[in-house]
């Protein structure tokens, strides 16, 4: 299958999660390729790292302690072509990769990534908000930012930088201890 290498490596203070690659940034070989995807603008707005980054740099971020990976592996034009067997197969593999690596912090992009990793990873049928959640991944503290696709208008660039500054708090108190 082709899709999106995994970003991930031990140690870590971040591992953003996606739902899954999208065929635009599978067909251009990095996440969130798709220009109308607000992932990179917000990113870059939130100063998660101090210097701006695009997506043909995604691999680099490692270097800064950042890394990426999908819920599903499979690609889509659009998240409603996943079905109920791609989240059984993906979740249980994602929670494996986290548990090796061990980052600070796994950042969820959206709740339905997060509800379906919940529900087929770890057995729970709950209804998450966005923010710190009280679950962990083995060491790893989880946060849930609003999915930055085009799709997800509801929530504002504005918003999706406020909630990356949320992350960027937890990430560099976590980091100072």
């Amino acid at each position: 299958m082709n899709t999106l290498p995994d970003y991930m490596a031990e140690d870590l203070g971040i591992v953003l999660v996606g739902l899954n690659p999208s065929q635009v940034s599978v067909e251009r070989g990095h996440y969130f390729a798709n220009p109308r995807n607000r992932f990179w603008r917000a990113f870059n707005q939130s100063g998660l790292v101090e210097f701006a980054v695009g997506m043909e740099e995604d691999y680099k971020l490692l270097d800064h302690g950042i890394g990426f990976t999908d819920l599903v592996k499979r690609p889509s034009r659009q998240a409603s072509a996943l079905r109920a067997k791609d989240y059984r197969e993906g979740a249980p593999i994602l929670k494996e990769k986290l548990l090796k690596c061990q980052p600070a912090i796994v950042c969820f992009q959206g709740l339905t990534v997060y509800a379906n990793y919940l529900r087929y990873a770890e057995g729970l049928k709950l209804k998450a908000e966005l923010g710190l959640q009280p679950h962990n991944i083995g060491a790893s503290r989880v946060f849930v930012v609003p999915n930055p696709s085009p799709a997800n208008a509801q929530y504002s660039l504005d918003t999706l930088v406020c909630w990356f500054q949320e992350l960027k708090k937890l990430r560099d108190c976590l980091i100072e201890l």
